[in-house]
């Protein structure tokens, strides 16, 4: 996400500098790898706070910053005298937020969704601002192929065990694109593993992005039957974009993101969710022909690829 904005800003002939990997402004480094590739041999706290220190010493070069590490910003932020915001992409409904946050109540805060905002609604929230991709960079196929795509990562609270289910409740052959954090190896190696056949259940290891896009289009549906209150879903964003209907399990952000009936199916059931994968034909995916097709109501605001402006001054007074 941050490789959009920083497109779109550089679109408006701003001079974007970027403090972490590699992505497309002006890159100053603070780990020679992403923090994702050594964060089972180092400590990516101390990571993220190096890179927030460079941000203060360089508070001559810069006129902006937008902050995406969350709360672990706040006291670099309060040192700046420079406008800033920072967008929040974690649950707000943990124990022990409030107390941090009732520190730091005049922060000027993006939401990425409206529910979000409902554990602590007395912050500063400027927007909200759901996640969305460069236009373009996602299209639909002409014909989708009959499959159920899983995409993302293995994970007990992404349950790719479910979508197992549904797909084989179904008859619908299930393909899996996902990655494997270290974390979670036992549960790929007890639970995930043992179900995939490589005819009806295959596993595709984590796609780049050229294949994730043909693959997420090529689908019948996007299965995501998510067993924890979602903080956004950026795949079920990433499959509307490409005009493939989504079918999810009732928690966290999918309420906000998918339109039932429309661009898929909310449901709380495995046996809801293969009715729904039967049925997902009826639902339009043909962009521009039809007004209720996913990717057509996306580009009419109601998804994650509505992008807005803040229409007051972010500054950093208190």
């Amino acid at each position: 996400m941050a490789d959009g904005g920083t497109r779109a800003a550089r679109a408006r002939s701003h001079l974007v500098c970027e403090l972490g990997f590699q992505n497309g402004g002006r890159l100053v480094a603070s780990s020679a790898l992403p923090l994702r590739e050594i964060e089972d041999t180092a400590d990516p706290i101390a990571l993220h706070f190096a890179m927030l220190e460079d941000v203060v010493r360089r508070l001559s070069e810069i006129d902006l910053v937008h902050f995406h590490v969350d709360y672990l910003s706040f006291p670099f932020s309060a040192r700046l005298r420079c406008a800033h915001l920072t967008t929040l992409h974690w649950r707000l409904d943990l124990p022990g937020l409030e107390a941090l946050y009732r520190r730091f109540p005049h922060e000027p805060l993006v939401a990425i969704l409206d529910a979000q905002r409902q554990a602590l609604p007395w912050l500063n929230w400027r927007r909200t601002i759901h996640h969305g991709m460069p236009h373009g960079e996602l299209e639909p196929v002409r014909e989708p192929r009959d499959y159920a795509a899983f995409l993302g990562r293995i994970s007990p609270t992404k349950r790719p065990d479910l979508a197992v289910e549904i797909a084989r409740r179904a008859e619908v052959p299930l393909r899996i694109a996902a990655k494997v954090d270290r974390a979670d190896l036992e549960y790929h190696k007890q639970v995930v593993a043992p179900l995939i056949d490589g005819a009806r259940v295959i596993y595709e290891g984590e796609l780049a992005d050229d294949h994730k896009r043909a693959f997420l289009a090529g689908a019948r549906a996007l299965l995501f039957p998510v067993d924890w209150p979602e903080p956004f879903g950026l795949v079920m964003a990433e499959a509307l974009a490409c005009g493939t209907p989504v079918i999810a399990f009732e928690r966290g952000s999918v309420a906000e993101l998918i339109e039932h009936g429309k661009t898929g199916f909310v449901v709380n059931s495995v046996e809801e969710a293969a009715q729904a994968l039967r049925n997902v034909g009826a639902l339009s995916r043909k962009d521009g022909e039809q007004p209720d097709s996913a990717r057509a109501r996306c580009r009419r605001g109601k998804s994650p690829r509505r992008h807005c402006v803040a229409g007051r001054p972010l500054d950093g007074r208190r």
